[in-house]
């Protein structure tokens, strides 16, 4: 039965979603922190890298909490309840000391990401399930308001930062988050049931799979998308962190490379919202397959690049990145259905945790270790071929499957 009464209404949870998103994009302004964290608390790049890791890491995990809950009860709690987190964690970050430098791994990284994780999902499940005629170009929008969160923190972060140092920047960023998430959890909601928008005919009942967690186990095809979405970030995933770093090796000034950032995020942000919508016409899987040969190309040049080329190349890798995260959400509804998309999708993210953790951890590893970014960027390129070689392999499940 179709509910034409809240068609007009469907816009109210995307505008609350970007707004909640805005802030989760902070996670992408790492590069800014970096340098910072390494000065004031006497780390190694190896040592900062790793709270960046850790946030993205932990991710997976509060999307998997988040989207059981908003499966079975409604979006309202987990958004509030993660935003709290989140602010939580980032405030008890600016408490860290050389002495207790590991607080922040606990704060930002933990914390800080499952907070993350718990809202982002959530935000992703709730919109597609008001735009089911639009799924793509829904998801590309609202992933892409995370990579324009980049965008616009990147100078406040940074006039923050000069202005107070980077500990206190952490508070001032969680008193943002908390009340943003809560306001915004407050008027996100679910669709009615059956909600179908005017002029959209869903498709039969027998077309439909709509899988539980238990039964996606179950498929190769969960394997494989979790296995690839891990492969196909690695590239974006090591440059993000080290954007700024990566620039001022190149022979920028510190301003332009912190516009590395900046560019890295906008650049991430275009892509979710582009790629998501080009999904819908050519396929998910040519899509993916663009984009993978687009960063295997791109990512070992942005090693060895010298003053503004750098920019151009991040901004390639960042457009690829954020083609990623803008299809894989698309997919993974495609396959499996929207029914259990919270849970679902966090279980996907699996990949992505475990990527966050190798991609960012290892480019910090041979930075220490030899001063540059060839080797891991090299090895980044070579996950995206292996991606790519998965995705074309991919089949959809079988109806039989769905519940």
């Amino acid at each position: 039965m179709r509910s034409n009464k809240t068609h007009n209404n469907r816009m109210v949870p995307v505008i609350a979603g970007i707004a909640i998103q805005l802030c989760l994009g902070t996670a992408y302004i790492w590069g800014v922190f970096q340098p910072e964290v390494v000065k004031t608390l006497s780390w190694t790049h190896q040592e900062a890298a790793l709270t960046f890791s850790l946030l993205l890491g932990v991710l997976t995990f509060g999307s998997m909490v988040g989207g059981a809950i908003q499966d079975k009860l409604s979006p309202r709690p987990v958004l509030i309840i993660g935003g709290v987190i989140l602010a939580l964690g980032f405030f008890f970050a600016g408490f860290a000391t050389p002495e207790t430098a590991w607080l922040l791994w606990l704060t930002y990284g933990v914390a800080g990401g499952f907070g993350m994780g718990m809202t982002y999902t959530t935000t992703i499940a709730v919109c597609q399930k008001w735009f089911p005629d639009k799924r793509g170009l829904i998801t590309g929008v609202i992933v892409s308001a995370l990579g324009f969160g980049g965008l616009v923190f990147t100078p406040v972060a940074s006039a923050l930062i000069n202005a107070v140092g980077v500990l206190e920047t952490f508070k001032w960023l969680a008193l943002i988050f908390l009340c943003v998430t809560v306001v915004c959890g407050l008027i996100i909601k679910n669709p009615p049931k059956n909600h179908a928008p005017k002029g959209w005919t869903p498709p039969e009942k027998k077309d439909i799979v709509n899988m539980p967690p238990s039964a996606l186990l179950k498929t190769p095809q969960y394997y494989i998308i979790t296995f690839a979405i891990m492969l196909s970030c690695g590239a974006g995933l090591m440059v993000i962190p080290f954007a700024k770093v990566l620039g001022m090796d190149g022979g920028l000034t510190e301003i332009a490379a912190t516009a590395g950032v900046m560019v890295i995020s906008g650049f991430n942000s275009f892509g979710r919202l582009f790629w998501g919508g080009i999904s819908d016409r050519i396929g998910r899987k040519k899509t993916l397959l663009i984009l993978l040969l687009v960063a295997a190309v791109s990512i070992p040049f942005a090693a060895i690049a010298q003053s503004y080329l750098i920019l151009v190349l991040i901004a390639i890798v960042g457009f690829s990145y954020g083609g990623f995260l803008g299809v894989f959400p698309a997919l993974t509804a495609d396959y499996f259905g929207l029914k259990s998309m919270g849970v679902n999708y966090g279980m996907v993210l699996i990949g992505f945790g475990i990527g966050a953790v190798g991609a960012s951890y290892v480019a910090g590893y041979f930075k220490d270790l030899s001063g540059g970014f060839f080797i891991p960027f090299l090895v980044a390129a070579g996950a995206a071929v292996l991606g790519a070689v998965l995705i074309a392999l991919l089949k959809p499940p079988r109806k039989k499957q769905g519940i």
